[in-house]
Formats: C-alpha cells, structure tokens, sequence
C-alpha cells in the first residue's frame, strides 16, 4: 500500500497542514496543530487513485464478505464510487437526512436484506456523520459490516462512538501515521514530536496546555 506517497501527496498539496506554533481553532473551540480539507483530495487524480487503491485493498483484507459499498454525503461519495468500480461491487450513498419530497427516501440505490454494506467517508473526526448514515442503513433492515474511511483523527470519543455503535472502522490513514512518518523524516524535532503525539489523544487538555502556554 502507498501510504507514504498518499501522506507526502496531501502534505504537497496542502490538503493536510500541521503547524505548532499557530495553531488551528475548531467551531468546538479545540485548538489543533493539524488543518485538513479531505474535499480536494478528488481534483488530483493521481491522489484519488491512490487513495481508491488504498481503499479497496483495506475492504478485500478487513470486509471480504462486502455486497455492496456506500457513500456518506457528500465527501464520501466519489471515493466509495471510485472505490466500487474497482471492487467490481453495487454503489449506493445515504443521505444525510431524507429527502423531504418525493418518495422520501435517504437511502439511494438498490440493496437488499442480505446485502453485506461497507460505508466509506473521506474523513472521521467524531464519527458522528458516518454512524447516522449507518443507523439509516440499519433502519432498513440491512447489515453494515463497518467502516471504512481515508483518514481519521484518532480521538477518544471517536473510539467511544464506534464501539457504543458496535461498528467496526478501517481507516486507510491516521493521524498517528503523519505525525510519525513527518519525525522519521526528521521534519519534527524529537520535543515537536511528543507535543504533536498528545493532542489526538486529548485534545481538550491539548487545548489548555497550549492556551496557558501563549500567556
């Protein structure tokens, strides 16, 4: 797998910034040393391929029993296409909310009771988009055998989320894995490199430490 051409790509492309000494301020108030915008991974195609391939290769290994692969609008939806055409498998996406005309429907595309779904999302923060998309699926009366996303920040109440879903997650990359790819290749001091480790880990206290250390 080209895990490390995909993590150089994004840092190249500036999808992916990580900065300690400005750091990022979320809308939960968070302060982060790691910006991302998943969303342009889909205009470089290099990137996307590599991504899908990524992708595809994670669900054969940790889903092969996989029917069907599922979108979670609207990131998630041209990489579980992309990923589906590959895989040779069904594509459906589920929307956010249903639709509030026509045959209401959230769900778009062709399943069954005995499908096996996979849901992919570009990028799992919380994780509370993708468990909605699998709840709706559920709903529905069919199996979702997990999750599968191209990145993730790794944050406890994300693990806590998965498991009060009962839901299993395969992320193609971590957090963890571009901070440590970044220190092997000697572009975070040793110092830089224990900070950067400790915010996925609680990004709260993170936040604390970092706002009382700027006084």
């Amino acid at each position: 797998m080209q895990t490390n051409q995909i993590i150089q790509s994004l840092i190249d492309n500036q999808i992916v910034s990580i900065n300690l000494e400005k750091p990022f301020r979320y809308a939960s108030g968070i302060l982060s040393p790691i910006y991302t915008d998943f969303r342009l991974t889909i205009s470089i195609p290099s990137l996307r391929d590599m991504i899908a391939d990524g992708l595809a290769e994670n669900i054969k290994k940790n889903y092969p029993d996989a029917t069907v692969i599922g979108g979670v609008a609207t990131a998630g939806i041209p990489h579980a296409a992309w990923v589906a055409e590959r895989l040779d498998l069904p594509l459906i996406y589920v929307r956010a909310k249903p639709k509030d005309h026509g045959a209401g429907k959230q769900i778009e595309g062709r399943i069954t009771k005995d499908d096996k779904v996979v849901l992919i999302d570009d990028l799992i923060s919380t994780g509370g988009s993708v468990l909605g998309a699998v709840k709706a699926v559920r709903n529905e009366g069919v199996n979702v055998i997990g999750v599968a996303s191209v990145f993730t920040y790794g944050l406890p109440d994300a693990d806590k989320n998965f498991a009060d879903a009962d839901t299993k997650l395969v992320p193609l990359l971590s957090y963890a894995d571009l901070i440590a790819q970044g220190h092997k290749e000697n572009k975070f001091s040793d110092e830089q490199y224990s900070r950067l480790s400790t915010w996925h880990k609680a990004p709260w206290d993170w936040t604390k430490r970092e706002e009382a250390n700027a006084k």
